[in-house]
């Protein structure tokens, strides 16, 4: 199994573009890496690909990677698009997609009802191309292509819903992603607000996890006066802190553990800070936009 980090920055990418930051800043100075917002494709053969998340970065992300271009004339190697949830960061991109002739789509029941009734993305979308939706039910195995399953697992999360249509059950999910013949396992999380032990569960021992990495410090938007809201407020466990993902991952026993879905406030997006060393010095990794992970 092949994976593609096509976004690994969280909504507004880095820089974002009304931010002047101090990430933000040195970014645009070219003393570090832009970045693009959350996404990341998986295929097991290199010709059918499943895209996980549309960011609005998504045809800039495309073009980026041969591999998803198209073959001849309109025939393209993505195979169908699964979402972790309804923010627009994630379903933007579906509106880029319109000229596909169908478009597969796997969300939760949750997530289509936000999509339909509370953003507007999903009727929009069908007026330029059908949509062929297939339930993504947490608990539920789905078989993607020969050789590739996916576990779909419910992420607790007690942030507001966006819009009003949306439930709580399902209304977050995490994949759970199995090579049937190398038995590789990659868990895709790029939101998660408590590691709770359900959520333990879907993630030990597996051969790769990429995991949300919001936000350093919890406190990190208040400090710097742009928010009042906290990691944890907006959904996503901060990595620092005596009971931040830092500090308990370990236990989990992933072969390897990346940090993805960074927002433009985090100093691990920046090489040469105390806080990414000290993310390596613990053995895990940052996530770059075109990191390619085999498992």
């Amino acid at each position: 199994m092949l994976l593609r980090v096509l976004g690994s920055a969280a909504g507004g990418g880095s820089p974002q573009w009304n931010c002047g930051c101090p990430v933000c800043t040195e970014v645009r100075s070219r003393s570090g890496l832009a970045r693009t917002q959350s996404s990341v494709a998986v295929s097991t053969d290199r010709r059918r690909w499943f895209l996980i998340n549309a960011s609005p970065d998504v045809r800039t992300q495309i073009e980026a990677f041969p591999a998803l271009h198209p073959r001849g004339d309109r025939t393209t190697p993505l195979e169908a698009a699964l979402l972790t949830d309804a923010e627009l960061d994630h379903t933007l991109g579906l509106l880029l997609l319109r000229e596909a002739r169908t478009l597969r789509l796997y969300t939760t029941p949750a997530t289509r009802t936000t999509l339909c009734d509370g953003s507007g993305i999903l009727p929009t979308l069908e007026r330029y191309c059908p949509v062929e939706w297939r339930a993504a039910t947490p608990g539920a195995d789905l078989a993607l292509a020969d050789g590739l399953s996916c576990r779909v697992f419910d992420v607790p999360t007690t942030k507001p819903a966006r819009f009003a249509a949306a439930v709580d059950h399902g209304r977050v999910v995490g994949y759970r992603l199995t090579d049937q013949r190398s038995g590789g396992t990659l868990v895709y999380l790029p939101g998660v607000q408590s590691l709770t032990p359900a959520l333990r569960m879907e993630i030990e021992d597996c051969t790769c996890l990429l995991i949300d990495g919001t936000c350093w410090r919890d406190d990190e938007l208040v400090r710097l006066g742009l928010s009042g809201k906290t990691s944890r407020d907006m959904g996503h466990l901060p990595i620092d802190g005596p009971d931040g993902s830092l500090a308990q991952l370990p236990s989990l026993r992933a072969g390897r553990t990346i940090f993805v879905h960074m927002n433009n406030t985090n100093p691990i997006l920046l090489e040469d800070t105390p806080e990414r060393r000290t993310v390596e010095e613990n053995g895990m990794e940052v996530a770059i936009d075109g990191l390619e992970v085999q498992v």
